[in-house]
């Protein structure tokens, strides 16, 4: 049988490389593993040989002790590969089939997955609605920031590229589809990003470059990206993104109106999320800021897409109420001005064909946008500290040399 190396998380601010079990069509017990799932049977999953999977912003809240994370977890939800071995139960997936997986583990079977919201099946997770691979309270899925990882319900979730030379050529592209580009997609769509809007993202970690690119595809007139980090809006720069700099300029609106002649959009999208700082030189943590300021820049009646990631336990938050989620937002205000807000995980398996024909095709270049940077599993300890200084780039990691 042949081994298994993954990326382990062992404490705040530790992630390690170590010899993990091969997988196998059933789950065992082990860190995160909700013992209601533990003996569980997946005939309808396969074993894949991941060719690419990424770091994402969300690993990154765990590895700094920001979550109930265990020790021992191993981390990675953005997954690529070959699928290598069936199970008894699986009809159309082949062996040999190179598959994106989408982060949402979903079954399928269930209401949520019938009408469309796999981020939140019934399922798979005794916990709580929703899961996903290698992330805390999600059920002890293994992650797949490794060399194989086991994927269940493989009929219904897996999204088979029609021509695997072609897809190997756009290989740092089609990794997003398993999360950040349908990430942002969905924040934009949720924003209602359409042609000609006005659209403000805020961040320009990976998640918000994905957006920016998302809302410039959906036709918008402008997009504009803040952030506290002059890397980071260079990157959003470099493929036609207007730029504001929260540090050095912390008044919002004043830098949209010097854009655009008015202090407000028509959609914001937040890609930020629960670890935002405050604007201005040496501001502080703040982690609703976000959320107020895209409703004081937001015009009456628009949207705001809320990707960016809001959890119940916080054990590093800043208060006792935030520790558990509870965070000062302005709901009036965003009642006032009759805002419809759009949270929750993304439903991957609603956007990432569509997404995928357009990488396809060409239209799409979410890799430039989000700055695709290829590494091997050993260098993905320190690629997270890299990441953790807020490097502009995706770190996509390579665990059998691919690109080698």
């Amino acid at each position: 049988m042949a081994g298994n190396r993954a990326v382990v998380y062992r404490g705040a601010g530790t992630v390690t490389v170590e010899d993990i079990s091969y997988p196998e069509l059933i789950i065992r017990d082990g860190p995160g593993v909700n013992r209601l799932n533990v003996g569980r049977k997946c005939e309808h999953g396969v074993i894949v040989k991941v060719v690419v999977t990424n770091i994402c912003g969300s690993d990154q809240h765990m590895v700094r002790g920001r979550t109930t994370a265990p020790s021992g977890l191993v981390l990675g939800h953005e997954i690529t590969g070959e699928v290598i071995e069936v199970g008894r139960d699986v009809e159309f997936i082949k062996k040999g089939d190179l598959v994106s997986v989408p982060f949402n583990i979903a079954c399928g079977r269930c209401r949520s997955c019938k009408e469309r919201d796999t981020h939140i099946c019934e399922n798979v997770n005794p916990d709580r609605p929703g899961s996903a691979y290698g992330y805390v309270d999600m059920g002890g899925w293994v992650g797949g920031q490794s060399e194989y990882v086991m994927v269940p319900y493989a009929d219904f979730q897996l999204l088979k590229f029609p021509d695997k030379d072609q897809a190997m050529e756009k290989i740092l592209d089609l990794t997003m589809l398993s999360d950040i580009f349908p990430t942002g997609y969905h924040g934009a769509i949720s924003a209602g990003v359409r042609p000609g809007s006005t659209v403000y993202v805020a961040g320009a970690g990976p998640v918000g470059l994905a957006a920016a690119h998302s809302a410039q595809l959906l036709g918008a007139s402008v997009v504009i990206v803040g952030d506290l980090n002059g890397e980071r809006l260079a990157q959003a720069r470099s493929f036609g993104c207007e730029t504001v700099n929260l540090r050095e300029h912390p008044d919002l609106g004043e830098q949209i109106a010097q854009i655009l002649g008015v202090p407000e959009v028509d959609c914001a999208i937040d890609c930020v999320g629960f670890e935002a700082s405050g604007h201005g030189e040496g501001a502080g943590e703040a982690p609703a800021i976000v959320l107020n300021s895209i409703m004081e820049v937001t015009r009456a009646g628009g949207r705001l897409g809320i990707p960016g990631l809001y959890v119940t336990g916080d054990p590093g938050a800043v208060d006792e109420d935030a520790k558990i989620g509870t965070l000062k937002v302005r709901l009036g205000l965003g009642w006032a001005k009759a805002h419809t807000f759009v949270t929750g995980q993304t439903p991957v398996m609603r956007y990432h064909r569509d997404l995928m024909m357009s990488i396809l095709s060409g239209k799409a270049q979410i890799a430039k946008a989000v700055n695709a940077t290829v590494i091997s599993l050993d260098q993905a300890p320190g690629a997270y500290a890299e990441f953790d200084q807020g490097a502009s780039k995706k770190f996509v990691i390579d665990p059998h040399g691919v690109f080698k």
